[in-house]
């Protein structure tokens, strides 16, 4: 019986020899580091508007949904979450999933159909990738944002549906996705485009409403949008945006909505305070792009390779996952957090750490973060 834990085991010491061993690291409430590893873009999760909401609704409803959306979850705060996400995101309606990974499979699932194709980019996220998976349906990979391939995709599948899977402002190196080009593409041969506005929502775009906004592209008919709330809106959940009747059906379809705990009222009333800030935050994206610029330019000075970011995320790489594992503990150790990214969770098998600028941290306490990071590299 002890046989499968003595494999787990030995799973185990090849995943530390090749230095991809992943440990968890608890904080207390206030650590004292200087987070370059969240996705509190805009510094909204400690906004005291954005708690004074949750706190609100904590004492009305109490801590959780206590049942699916569909039974007893769904309440008004979440209706005027939603009501307000579609409006900012330029759609018919948008429909709130408890996690933003959950939005991801639910949504690829909805719009999968007999025959379907999935075209998907190759630096996709881990949720769109295991959204195409779970749906069942065939799925080619396209080189990175690039256009040309996902047109020779469609091009040999004439007549069948069709869905092009992107995320926006890419998760591993901030770059952005030729979305306008992407859905001339798909029109053309009749597919439907789905973008993860993930990293988009919040930080590009007008009055923040994302890359998708930013290329045009709102509202469109055959557009699905979906964003996690937890990033530039420092909250919890998911949406899922796009024309009414999809909407519609993924209530009466969708498992991962239907068969699952609705968000906690008092993070949809929160998340809702954060989006009427993130609106009005052209001031927050305009530091948080003026960061970006010092960070990258400070990186490259330095010697290093970095990313060209077309949104918050920095991409530094490593020479390898011991070494980005060292380097992300060295500068945890002098009190900065930065992301580590390594295989398997970088689509080009290469390592690096990963920066996420925030707008809420204090500017002396990046710019010495900065200097750890340069001093710390190996």
């Amino acid at each position: 019986m002890a046989d499968w834990l003595a494999a787990l085991d030995r799973r185990a010491e090849l995943r530390a020899k090749a230095g991809l061993t992943r440990r968890l690291h608890p904080r207390p409430a206030d650590d004292g580091m200087t987070d370059l590893a969240g996705n509190d873009y805009l510094g909204l999760a400690t906004h005291p508007e954005v708690t004074a909401a949750a706190a609100t609704a904590l004492s009305a409803y109490g801590l959780g949904a206590t049942g699916s959306r569909l039974v007893r979850g769904s309440t008004d705060a979440h209706q005027a979450l939603e009501d307000e996400l579609a409006l900012w995101l330029g759609t018919d309606k948008a429909l709130v999933f408890s996690s933003g990974y959950l939005a991801n499979l639910g949504a690829l699932r909805a719009l999968v159909q007999p025959r379907t194709l999935l075209v998907s980019d190759a630096h996709n996220h881990a949720s769109l990738i295991d959204g195409c998976r779970i749906s069942g349906a065939e799925t080619v990979v396209a080189a990175h944002a690039d256009v040309t391939a996902v047109a020779a995709a469609l091009a040999v599948a004439p007549g069948r549906p069709a869905v092009v899977v992107t995320e926006s402002v890419f998760s591993v190196d901030g770059d952005l996705a030729p979305l306008a080009e992407l859905h001339a593409v798909a029109r053309r041969y009749g597919a439907l485009l789905l973008i993860d506005d993930a990293h988009g929502l919040g930080v590009t775009g007008p009055s923040g409403a994302g890359a998708v906004a930013a290329a045009g592209l709102a509202g469109e008919p055959d557009v699905v949008v979906t964003a996690t709330l937890s990033k530039a809106l420092g909250g919890a959940g998911g949406v899922v945006a796009g024309p009414a009747e999809f909407v519609r059906h993924l209530v009466e379809t969708g498992r991962t909505f239907i068969f699952d705990t609705a968000l906690p009222p008092a993070v949809a009333a929160g998340v809702h305070a954060a989006l009427r800030l993130a609106r009005a935050g052209d001031d927050l994206r305009a530091e948080l792009a003026d960061r970006v610029a010092l960070a990258v330019g400070r990186l490259r000075a330095a010697g290093l390779t970095v990313s060209t970011p077309d949104g918050a995320v920095v991409s530094v790489t490593a020479p390898g996952p011991e070494a980005a594992t060292a380097w992300a503990a060295d500068c945890r150790d002098r009190g900065v957090a930065v992301g580590c990214f390594r295989p398997p969770s970088t689509p080009d098998s290469r390592s690096r750490l990963r920066i996420t600028v925030s707008a809420g941290v204090p500017r002396a306490d990046f710019e010495r973060a900065l200097d750890v990071i340069v001093d710390s590299a190996p």
